[in-house]
């Protein structure tokens, strides 16, 4: 047994879970954190502004495939921080927010940046509670990592008192290390995918965030160099099999759904990326669901086989039962719709014209990238532009804020990417807007010796919108 004030309690726990770095603003509440940090040698980043300080634990998360940390204070230093949880929870990333809270003491009394924080988070979160006494701490810090990365990843809220801080007690040390076991697939669900896959003419294999959480681009490339599956990928799946492999296609999605008789979909939800499961897809295509998410499963469309499972072990075990199996000439079909589709975006890479279109911006940040950068998507036209030219080759190399579509990720990201992985070169693609918002976290690279870089595509307003002539702001919003 030993004394230890929570503030130790609490880096004592991340220690053990294998986390070297948390995201802050700096703030009294939760002091004690920092103190515990120095001595377990986590490394403390501090930010300008606690959305930015949440944003990089989130990539942090998504960097590691462990939990992300980020500290922030009470009041408005915890609603600062709304924004990037509720990203993360869309995102499906295990972003823990620890956010300190007025003492226990003086609750309901108007204490210093007292508000009721737990409940903001409850719908944006897969947990969000209060730890009440000191010596709870470790056990609902074990707790908080448990329920982030077990089935579908995603972010936890944990409320420490200023009073619970900085209580000292005795402590048998830190539970261990959270490991999360990966669902095996049901054998009657595998055989039926088994039947499906033999007698269709013209399937194809969407590969989406799960297949990068559950580390299956190995297993990934091997059932589609096995078989001639066609695969396209979004959101983190982009990089997990190469954009360069033959069998991986960037720019014919929709017209090869629209062609397809048979869609694997693998951890990535039927939302507006995939025409909610309706649009541009076969009318009798049938639909086969590998999630980790069982509210995913026959959303927006229902599936002839949907199974909760860890990603990696259904497409080995795929390759395993399809022995034999080819689907060439499909797959020569899809070459030829992605041979029409590139030729297009290749006629606007060639345009010479001053100022240069969204399409030659992209061909020109490929052309310089290379397998060691890591890239940060913060944007709207122009992200959607660099997603269909740029070629990514490995995963985890692009980073965006996901579904949600939010706007700002970009400084936060690269500055977690850059402290992570220092001998890497790291790459933001702004929007003239989005660099905007989280900007001045340059400073926060700056102060911690992070050279990141920003390459702004800047088309002096908001693309999406028309603007009347003689509007004011025609010249930029």
């Amino acid at each position: 047994m030993a004394l230890a004030h929570g503030g130790e309690l609490v880096a004592q726990a991340l220690a053990a879970q294998g986390v070297t770095t948390i995201y802050t603003l700096c703030g009294g509440h939760i002091a004690p954190i920092y103190d515990g940090c120095l001595n377990s040698n986590i490394a403390v980043i501090d930010f300008r502004h606690e959305q930015a300080a949440a944003h990089a634990a989130d990539a942090h998360a998504r960097l590691t495939r462990n939990i992300g940390v980020a500290a922030v204070t009470a009041g408005p230093g915890v609603t600062d921080a709304v924004t990037a949880v509720a990203n993360a929870y869309q995102a499906r990333s295990p972003l823990v927010l620890l956010g300190g809270a007025a003492p226990l003491n003086r609750r309901g009394m108007g204490a210093l940046q007292e508000m009721p924080q737990v409940g903001l988070f409850r719908e944006i979160s897969k947990a969000s509670f209060t730890v009440e006494k000191t010596e709870e701490i470790s056990a609902r810090l074990h707790e908080a990592f448990t329920v982030a990365l077990t089935g579908r990843p995603g972010p936890v809220f944990v409320e420490l008192p200023f009073d619970v801080l900085f209580n000292i007690v005795d402590t048998s040390g830190p539970l261990p290390r959270v490991t999360a076991e990966p669902p095996a697939p049901e054998v009657s669900a595998v055989q039926r995918i088994f039947e499906l896959l033999r007698a269709a003419q013209r399937p194809l294999l969407l590969a989406g965030s799960q297949v990068y959480w559950d580390e299956t681009h190995q297993a990934l490339q091997a059932l589609t160099e096995q078989t001639g599956l066609p695969v396209f990928s979004n959101g983190a799946g982009r990089g997990t099999l190469p954009m360069t492999h033959p069998h991986h296609f960037m720019l014919a999605r929709s017209a090869a759904l629209r062609q397809a008789d048979l869609v694997v979909l693998v951890g990535t939800p039927l939302d507006f990326r995939l025409k909610y499961g309706q649009e541009n897809w076969h009318p009798d295509g049938r639909l086969i669901q590998i999630e980790n998410d069982p509210a995913e499963l026959h959303h927006n469309r229902p599936a002839e086989v949907a199974v909760v499972a860890n990603a990696r072990l259904v497409l080995e075990a795929l390759s395993e039962g399809l022995q034999g199996v080819r689907y060439d000439d499909w797959l020569a079909q899809v070459c030829i719709l992605e041979d029409e589709a590139r030729a297009k975006v290749a006629a606007w890479t060639a345009l010479g014209d001053v100022p240069i279109n969204h399409f030659r911006f992209a061909a020109a940040v490929n052309d310089f990238a290379d397998e060691e950068t890591i890239l940060i998507g913060d944007g709207g036209d122009i992200v959607s532009a660099c997603a269909r030219v740029i070629e990514l080759v490995r995963p985890g190399q692009w980073l965006d804020p996901g579904p949600l579509g939010c706007l700002g990720v970009g400084a936060p990201f690269a500055i977690a990417a850059q402290h992570l992985y220092p001998k890497h070169k790291v790459l933001i693609i702004n929007g003239d807007g989005s660099f905007g918002l989280n900007g001045f976290e340059f400073d926060t690279a700056v102060r911690f010796n992070l050279p990141i870089v920003s390459i702004v595509g800047n088309d002096a307003g908001w693309g999406q919108h028309k603007v009347r002539v003689g509007d004011p702001f025609q010249n930029g919003v």
